[in-house]
């Protein structure tokens, strides 16, 4: 059955820039929208606005004094740290990219859309209570899941994210917090150089970080195996009552910045897992948001498969799902061995 899929556009994300060079360019959007405006998409999808969060919306992740730090960048050109740089439009943009996910999340939790993707600028999984990094400014999907707690009266919200580094910045602001499933698959060690197996919480939240650290290689059926044999499992234990995904795209096989051979189709599958999860679990409830991603053809295609697989016009089988997941070498064997020793304390499941 088709989906009502809907998309945060807006063409003030596109004026966050960088210096020349900068691989998070506005390119990446101006590429992703023309692709959404073709006649073959336009229609398909419903807009969600942008707006600005709130101060107290920001407020539930990062400290006041760091807000006003980005605040103060507005009209600038500021380094924040070495690959973090604002310019003039930096700290609009980033307020509207946090406001833009609570927008889809509000979509997709009122009905008005069953899923969405938050297609914003710039990236946010790396920014912590009071650090910018990575690219990262506020933590958008941090904002969003602390949104679905505090004002959609959430008590369990599933982050997945399958950007192609560590999200350090959401795994701190949320690592003592059971509210808050945060499950990651990234390339290790690599950017930022957290993200260890032996990194599962602590506190009320032990055992509610799960990270899976892969080499370098990871192809699509490594990844479909991971996410069938660790992460369905456990959140069909934990029952979500949202999905969030911190959708990067630097896995893509030929990505400039990574080393992992993720395809078009790869994500189809990913995002598949991901909405049958959603469908057993909360209604459907799934919203993505974009992280990175650098090879700006590559990203496109990418971002279009997970649409069309969130619409419902194309839908991955099981069948195929079942023959990728065989289709994996002792490496993926060994590494799920690894992650369920460590992980079955907390998850019987596994």
């Amino acid at each position: 059955m088709a989906k009502k899929t809907g998309v945060v556009k807006d063409g003030r994300y596109i004026r966050h820039g960088s210096e020349y060079g900068h691989p998070e360019s506005p390119q990446r959007l101006i590429s992703i929208y023309e692709m959404l405006d073709n006649p073959d998409m336009s229609w398909k999808l419903a807009g969600i606005g942008a707006r600005y969060a709130a101060r107290e919306e920001l407020e539930r992740v990062h400290r006041p004094s760091y807000i006003d730090a980005v605040a103060a960048t507005a009209g600038k050109t500021m380094m924040l740290d070495p690959d973090t740089v604002a310019t003039a439009e930096t700290y609009d943009a980033a307020r509207l990219a946090a406001g833009g996910v609570i927008n889809a999340i509000d979509s997709v939790v009122s009905g008005e859309t069953d899923n969405a993707f938050a297609l914003v600028r710039p990236p946010g999984h790396h920014a912590q209570a009071a650090v910018a990094a990575g690219f990262c400014f506020f933590n958008n999907i941090a904002v969003g899941a602390r949104h679905a707690l505090a004002r959609r009266g959430m008590e369990r919200v599933l982050i997945v994210d399958w950007d192609l580094h560590h999200g350090n910045g959401t795994q701190e602001l949320f690592y003592d917090d059971r509210r808050v499933l945060f499950f990651s698959t990234h390339q290790y060690p690599a950017y930022p150089g957290t993200g260890a197996l032996t990194e599962i919480g602590q506190g009320q939240g032990l055992g509610y970080t799960l990270n899976v650290p892969l080499s370098a290689g990871a192809d699509d059926a490594f990844y479909v195996r991971v996410f069938r044999d660790i992460l369905s499992p456990v959140a069909r234990s934990y029952r979500p009552e949202i999905i969030l995904v911190s959708a990067g795209f630097d896995t893509y096989i030929s990505d400039p910045l990574g080393g992992m051979e993720v395809t078009p189709e790869g994500f189809a599958c990913l995002t598949r897992i991901l909405l049958d999860l959603a469908e057993e679990c909360c209604g459907g409830r799934l919203v993505a948001v974009l992280e990175g991603g650098y090879h700006i053809q590559g990203l496109t295609k990418c971002v279009r498969a997970v649409l069309l697989e969130l619409l419902g016009e194309t839908r991955v089988t099981e069948e195929t799902l079942s023959r990728l997941a065989a289709d994996t070498d002792e490496r993926a064997e060994r590494l799920i061995g690894r992650v369920r020793a460590q992980f079955k304390p907390y998850w019987p499941v596994l």
